[in-house]
């Protein structure tokens, strides 16, 4: 594998895990308070 390989399958898989680790954190913050509504239910 070249090192152009190399750069280009993390510029290709990179971006997918940034984006899931953003969308996972907003949801996160999402469940913690409807849990927190649900438990005051």
């Amino acid at each position: 594998m070249t090192m152009e390989e190399l750069l280009a399958a993390i510029a290709n898989t990179g971006f997918p895990i940034a984006v899931a680790d953003y969308l996972l954190i907003r949801i996160e913050s999402k469940m913690d308070s409807l849990s927190s509504s649900l438990n005051h239910l």
